[in-house]
């Protein structure tokens, strides 16, 4: 699993569409809407941990999990800046440990799609499940197919910003698979410096989705558009997940635990 050593210096600037503020107030409106109480919440992959601050300042009781040591470096000095009591732990996504259950999970911006092995995204929404409370609710994002082989596929993007010029290469695989090359370079007295980072992602079908969410205890509530609160349409490159743990799996936890 790849560190982000680089991707983790230019990660907030790079991602102005990610929509940080208004995917805070979706995720809150699909608990309304869901008639969900947050309670304790897990951003998994929190990456930077900028939904995860912005959910903070929104009452809610977050902390955040990701691999990658460099994106949770930047995570703390952000929250220590802005003066946030926020947790973060170095986990993996499909091996979570955590000392007591969720009543809330959140994985956005195509996180789960970095697990390129249909067996890992399994053992997440397992170890999810089986930290989640009853009725819970588990509210992710993936990529689509669509994007992948349509959008993706084997074009190239360039971004720049105050701090960096980007140059983003994707290359095709098999099994819905896009290889992507990042290339960095910073401007510093009049010299450019480069670095790289090179990762993959793959996007999973619907019904491969529901069948692990089904396997690991949940229910599917609804399946919509990016950012909206209608059904995705063929063309949709990001869809939403929202999922309530109907299997409880408390009695298993607190025995292992007990």
């Amino acid at each position: 699993m790849p560190s982000y050593l680089s991707f983790a210096r230019f990660y907030d600037g790079l991602m102005q569409d990610a929509c940080y503020e208004k995917r805070c107030g979706y995720i809150l409106e699909l608990a309304e809407k869901f008639r969900h109480d947050m309670g304790i919440t897990l951003d998994l992959a929190c990456g930077t941990g900028t939904l995860t601050r912005l959910l903070k300042k929104r009452g809610v009781d977050v902390f955040g999990i990701d691999y990658s040591m460099e994106m949770l470096s930047e995570a703390m000095q952000s929250a220590s800046e802005e003066g946030l009591d926020i947790l973060f732990l170095r986990q993996k996504m499909q091996s979570i440990d955590l000392y007591g259950t969720i009543n809330t999970c959140v994985c956005t911006l195509d996180s789960i799609n970095h697990l390129t092995k249909i067996e890992d995204v399994a053992k997440t929404f397992d170890r999810v499940g089986l930290f989640m409370d009853d009725d819970g609710l588990f509210i992710f994002d993936v990529n689509t197919v669509y994007k992948h082989k349509n959008v993706l596929a084997d074009n190239t993007f360039v971004y720049e910003n105050d701090s960096v010029f980007c140059v983003w290469q994707n290359t095709p695989e098999d099994d819905n698979k896009v290889k992507i090359d990042l290339d960095f370079f910073e401007e510093e007295n009049g010299v450019y410096y480069r670095s790289s980072e090179s990762f993959a992602e793959r996007a999973y079908t619907d019904d491969e989705i529901r069948k692990m969410l089904t396997d690991a205890g949940f229910e599917v509530e609804a399946v919509y558009g990016d950012l909206t609160f209608e059904s995705p349409k063929a063309d949709e490159q990001r869809v939403i997940y929202v999922a309530r743990m109907k299997t409880s799996r408390n009695k298993e936890f607190n025995e292992s635990k007990g």
